[in-house]
């Protein structure tokens, strides 16, 4: 999901009608703290008139005495009527300042075009893959287009059990930007070297084992050694001048990851100090069917890997995977397990892509009390979730979670969708509504940019790929990352757009985490959508009444 941010407070300039010295228009500037209000506001100190838009000439020198009961009023109103809003809308929703601060607005990236791979990349923690195959990953790039590579692989989820390694050596040249997926690169690789290094007999005879599988495999197994005669530390070719077929295609390995890749940098938040670069490399998504990864070209991303140079901080893991090689495997620190308390909000801490080139972010809210849900899907067009397209309402229930037998640490739920409503953002998806068959989504009635419709009665909206009522079979993990903040992992959508609506098409792996940003007990409020201002067309939402009279009357008690 490649736009600049400015990263700077902005700064207002702010314009006094009445101030004019020898004919001239005098400006008066205040620096704005990130909250965007004026320092003085912001200190608690009032501004010295010398800063004053009034002017020490203009400037009035107090109000009549007559004028103080109605500047009252004004504030007791505007405070009295935001507060009834606020009861009274209680169903709309007011996200909270800590949600804010976690949305993709808030989060500013800048995308490097063309991506510059220069260096170390690795993994900032133990990644699941679908199988389930747990891991980690180091790259290193060379200015020559060289590459080397570690994939670590592990028994248990938190990568504290090596299994087995692969060395992976060879070629990548960056070739254009990605015609289907908006703010990627695609590029070509070449295979010199594949070898793998066995940490134990049981990988070993797992190995083993799966290359039994095809005829091919079989005349692999059998350049392997015996499990008695298996030596620690021994490296075994897979693919190179001395091997004498491709056994690494035969194991079903792909490096086809770098079939596309994005660069970005961020930066991130220091609390007594200037924020921290922190630059992360995208690597292609890995089909969730095993048997369809031979030929699978990438659209979406997997977890991104950061660099050894530049990466967030506290992280663990990172330099524990960056002096790690093939014959020493990084066991990555312990992560205590975590009861699934879904119990709250969890939103998107930035704009997620799905293959088939979808962005979009998320925002859920769980009830604990009664096991129901409700969720947010806001759809865009562009990879930094600027652009809006439609946003889903979906709600429902789900089940008591269990533990998976298939992959450790994840807890299975079955969720029911029963309810849904659709908001088109953009002229392109309010006339596809428009054009579709009145009974396949919302039923009579036009649709509006920005108007939000039921479309419980027909079932969903076929037009959407969006159907009513319908089961999900889940995988659900949560985590703590090293600055405390609470992640919950939901699992990995298939890859061919299909829906986990049975136990076997269940996920194994999980999608991009969200992140805690509340914790409730009842009830829910709706996440702040935009709504059309004037002529339908998208723009700011407007201030309420309410705010409008609470600021004239605070206006008014400011002259005093």
């Amino acid at each position: 999901m490649s736009a600049q941010l400015d990263l700077q407070p902005s700064t207002a300039r702010e314009v006094s009608a009445c101030e004019r010295r020898g004919g001239r228009r005098t400006l008066a500037t205040s620096s704005q703290d990130p909250s965007g209000l004026p320092e003085s506001a912001a200190t608690g100190r009032p501004r010295a008139h010398a800063s004053s838009p009034w002017g020490p000439s203009c400037h009035p020198d107090g109000m009549p005495a007559a004028m103080l009961p109605y500047a009252c009023v004004l504030v007791l109103l505007g405070a009295h009527s935001a507060e009834a809003a606020g009861m009274a809308g209680g169903s709309h929703l007011r996200w909270g300042p800590h949600c804010q601060q976690l949305l993709p607005n808030r989060a500013p990236v800048t995308a490097l075009l063309p991506p510059r791979l220069d260096g170390p990349w690795i993994s900032t923690g133990c990644e699941v893959r679908p199988g389930p195959e747990f891991l980690a990953r180091s790259y290193t790039f060379y200015p020559n287009r060289l590459f080397r590579a570690y994939h670590f692989y592990y028994r248990d989820p938190s990568c504290r059990e090596p299994a087995h390694s692969l060395l992976i050596k060879g070629k990548v040249r960056l070739r254009r930007a990605s015609w289907v997926t908006r703010g990627a690169t695609e590029a070509d690789y070449y295979l010199h070297k594949v070898g793998v290094v066995f940490h134990s007999r049981r990988a070993l005879l797992d190995v083993a084992g799966r290359l039994d599988q095809s005829p091919a495999g079989r005349a692999c197994a059998r350049r392997l050694p015996a499990a008695r005669a298996w030596l620690p530390g021994a490296l075994y070719e897979l693919l190179g001048a001395g091997a004498e077929r491709d056994c690494a295609a035969a194991l079903g390995f792909t490096l086809h990851e770098l079939s596309l890749v994005r660069v970005q940098r961020r930066l991130q938040p220091e609390p007594r100090a200037a924020p921290r670069l922190v630059e992360e490399l995208y690597l292609g998504d890995i089909h969730t069917d095993r048997a369809e990864r031979r030929h699978y070209r990438p659209t979406g991303y997997q977890r991104p890997l950061q660099s050894a140079l530049h990466h967030a901080r506290p992280c663990p893991a990172c330099s524990l995977i960056a002096r790690s090689d093939e014959h020493h495997p990084p066991v990555l620190p312990r992560q205590a397990a975590l009861p699934l308390r879904l119990g709250g909000r969890w939103v998107s801490p930035g704009c997620e892509v799905r293959p088939a080139v979808l962005f979009l972010t998320r925002f859920f809210t769980f009830h604990a009390h009664n096991r129901s849900w409700e969720g947010y899907y806001h759809h865009f067009s562009d990879p930094t979730c600027r652009q809006p397209t439609f946003t889903v309402y979906a709600a429902g229930r789900y089940t008591k979670g269990t533990p998976s037998a298939k992959v450790r640490g994840g807890t299975e739920l079955v969720f029911q969708v029963t309810r849904a409503r659709v908001t088109p953002m953009d002229r392109v998806t309010t006339a596809m509504l428009n054009f579709s068959e009145p009974s396949s989504c919302g039923g009579p009635g036009a649709w509006y940019l920005g108007a939000e419709r039921d479309v419980t009665a027909t079932n969903g909206c076929l037009p959407l790929g969006i159907r009513l009522p319908h089961v999900e079979y889940e995988l659900f993990r949560m985590e703590q990352d090293p600055l405390g903040q609470s992640l919950l992992f939901i699992g990995q959508r298939p890859t061919d757009g299909s829906s986990p609506d049975t136990p076997e098409k269940r996920p194994t792996s999980y999608q991009a985490p969200l992140v805690l940003c509340d914790r409730v007990a009842w009830g829910f409020s709706r996440p702040l959508l935009q709504t059309p201002v004037g002529g339908g067309g998208l723009g700011p939402p407007a201030a309420p009444l309410p705010f409008l009279l609470l600021v004239l009357g605070l206006a008014f008690l400011q002259w005093l």
